[in-house]
């Protein structure tokens, strides 16, 4: 019998005569967990996808458990004891756990349901794990956290001895972490084979055997985990370079109050409240991070701060003005810059050349406008500018948006709001599905901003990006300010307010 549980060897994939794959060796030990890391484009999806069955290899073979196999669908790999857990949950919200397992489960009772038969064997499989999930619960009215092990659950259930899991500490707390990471270890002594992709470096160390990177769609390497491998190691691998990691504090203290937010309440796109009396300050030459679980009143926040949604009371003063409930161009004059957390929806016009989107906010404005016409002698130097400052990875500027890369979009996203002097800055989740290198390039430009004056908000739901360029850090849950620490404040401090808690020491409100 052999001791890997996959062994995926030569895998080729080609996508419109470019490479994804080339020639990638990847296995991992049977009853083990197996870190899979590499810049965004370097493969991993890619190569998870063609083990699960999504996409078929153009060269290469898969072996299974000491046998070689062609995995032509998730049917297949389903069959072979090999699941996919998803970074987006593929779950039905308004049904309740065992009914979104039984729908992908024929039923042993013909053409009555067995639900009660499967809620016992979900709940005996939950507590085997210490999962904590209860089957009749509705998945609506489950935490993030939970909705993940419901995920896990399903996928256990249905005979999964191999785990892909993609990000799956995304969307956590530093708590629901560690469960989550104890639930792992179980299965790993359970004799399950767990392939985690992740980003984050500090996590990939705690808790995985060994670790693969990719590069470029190329095998770069092979670690086994051990006391001596360092978060900078694994980074050299990913980019081929050194990678900060450590940002030095500013060295002088912030200015006044530039953005006061007085008992905001909004709500959101469903008529529900979603901010409930927030209130904060930030100074100039200050990075606010805001640090909290998606979807506890982050969006909201940063939209009411930049006109593209209404409060339902409350006021938001600038430099002393009033300046509550005005529209987006009121703000754009007052230098208001906004990171947006979806770049495809409200940064970009996707369609738009490179150049125009770097000055859309000042089509009307010199010198890339006079009497009404453009400048394309200053529209062209603008972006060469602008390319070389934020090394934008491009051919002339008169690409649409849509073809670059992430890390580029954002790139160009930076450029047009860094770039026009704001007096304030909203940038929330800018590094989102960003890549290690592309991270902290984006984290510098955001200090440079701050070390120019600017007073900064960043919302994040990286408590690592947090820790590092934040010179307070203020905690967002059910639309509320949980209170705020200091620069350097302990993660799981964090943690507990981040769900609801409290912490054993004083914080500002």
């Amino acid at each position: 019998m052999s001791e890997y549980a996959v062994e995926m060897k030569g895998i080729t994939k080609v996508f419109n005569d470019v490479k994804a794959n080339d020639n990638i060796d990847f296995r991992i030990k049977k009853g083990s967990i197996h870190g899979l890391l590499g810049e965004n484009g370097a493969g991993k999806t890619t190569l998870m996808n063609i083990l699960y069955g999504l996409y078929q290899q153009e060269e290469g073979e898969i072996w299974v458990n000491g046998k070689k196999e062609d995995i032509s669908s998730p049917i297949k790999a389903i069959s072979l004891g090999i699941g996919m857990v998803h970074q987006h949950f593929m779950l039905a919200r308004p049904l309740s756990v065992v009914e979104n397992v039984m729908l992908g489960k024929k039923s042993r009772r013909g053409i009555l349901l067995d639900t009660q038969e499967t809620a016992k064997e979900l709940s005996e499989l939950s507590e085997k794990y210490n999962m904590g999930i209860d089957p009749l619960s509705k998945i609506w009215q489950l935490s993030v956290g939970e909705q993940q092990r419901v995920e896990i659950l399903y996928t256990i259930y249905m005979g999964a001895d191999i785990l892909i899991l993609d990000e799956p500490t995304a969307v956590l707390t530093p708590q629901e972490t560690e469960t989550f990471f104890d639930t792992l270890r179980q299965m790993r002594e359970d004799g399950k084979s767990i392939i985690l992709i992740t980003h984050k470096l500090e996590e990939i160390i705690s808790i995985v055997d060994e670790v693969t990177v990719l590069r470029d769609g190329k095998f770069i390497g092979h670690r086994t985990l051990d006391a001596s491998v360092t978060k900078d190691d694994l980074s050299r691998m990913m980019v081929g370079r050194d990678v900060l990691f450590h940002f030095p504090p500013v060295e002088k203290e912030p200015g006044g109050v530039k953005l006061k937010i007085n008992n905001i309440c909004a709500n959101n796109d469903k008529g529900v409240e979603a901010l409930k009396s927030f209130s904060i300050d930030i100074h100039e030459g200050e990075v606010l991070g805001l640090a909290g679980v998606d979807g506890n009143g982050q969006k909201e926040l940063c939209e009411v701060l930049t006109g593209l949604r209404r409060s339902e009371s409350g006021e938001i003063i600038i430099d002393g003005e009033d300046c509550t409930n005005r529209t987006p161009a009121f703000y754009i004059k007052k230098k208001v810059s906004f990171i947006p957390e979806d770049r495809h929806a409200q940064g970009l016009a996707l369609n738009w050349s490179l150049k125009r989107n770097l000055i859309f906010k000042r089509l009307d404005e010199p010198p890339f406008s006079k009497y009404g016409l453009l400048s394309n002698k200053a529209i062209n130097e603008n972006w060469e500018r602008e390319k070389e400052a934020y090394q934008i990875k491009a051919i002339n500027g008169e690409e649409e948006a849509r073809a670059l890369s992430g890390g580029n979009q954002q790139k160009i996203i930076l450029a047009r709001e860094i770039s026009s002097d704001p007096q304030i800055l909203i940038a929330n989740q800018p590094t989102r599905g960003l890549d290690v290198g592309a991270s902290e390039y984006v984290r510098n430009r955001i200090l440079d901003a701050r070390n120019s004056g600017t007073a900064v908000l960043l919302v994040s739901a990286d408590l690592e990006e947090i820790l590092q360029i934040s010179d307070r850090i203020a905690v967002i849950y059910g639309g509320r300010l949980m209170g705020i620490l200091p620069r350097g404040a302990d993660m799981m401090e964090i943690g507990k307010l981040m769900m609801g808690g409290s912490v054993d020491r004083e914080v500002l409100a």
